[in-house]
């Protein structure tokens, strides 16, 4: 006898429960990887304003309002978002809170210098196999991902994202 199948909210709560708490070993492997394409920003419904991305070098930070971590990159990355904005970075924020009003208190907390997204219902994220968060991606000019940053780890986060930054300025044209 087969068992029924889960009703949408059971479906949702499993995939929400996987997506904030981790994921089966069998799914750590779906993540972006350098040379992949990575989706269009415009394509994926999100709510909020998207700064000019054609031609720049884009910073792609995943993060949530509940996630400490994402908390803690805030400070470093409106750092990087001052040392690289005029050299062709641009810092986008996407945050998958579902709720609109825990995305704007953290943001009206925070004051992120870089502009901030809010991606509700996962689409950009799904899309992207964002495997945690925070999760930074640095996509090329032309729209492939150059570098993966999974979770915030202080000043070693901070390092490799500027080394990855520095390399992806120094083999532009």
């Amino acid at each position: 006898m087969s068992s029924p199948e889960p009703s949408a909210a059971l479906r949702s709560a499993l995939l929400a429960a996987l997506f904030l708490f981790g994921s089966p070993p069998a799914l750590l492997h779906a993540q972006p990887a350098p040379g992949d394409p990575f989706p269009r920003l415009a394509d994926h419904a999100l709510e909020g304003s998207l700064p000019e991305l054609d031609g720049r070098l884009v910073l792609v930070d995943f993060w949530a309002s509940w996630c400490a971590p994402c908390k803690a990159a805030f400070p470093a990355l409106a750092r990087i978002h001052a040392d690289y904005s005029a050299r062709g970075v641009t810092l986008v924020g996407v945050s998958v809170d579902e709720k609109a009003s825990a995305y704007a208190a953290f943001v009206k907390r925070h004051r992120p210098p870089f502009a901030t997204v809010r991606d509700a219902a996962h689409k950009l994220a799904g899309a992207a196999k964002i495997p945690s968060l925070p999760t930074t991606v640095l996509v090329g000019r032309d729209g492939h991902v150059l570098a993966v940053f999974a979770g915030y780890h202080g000043a070693k986060s901070d390092a490799e994202i500027r080394t990855a930054l520095d390399r992806a300025l120094r083999s532009a044209p």
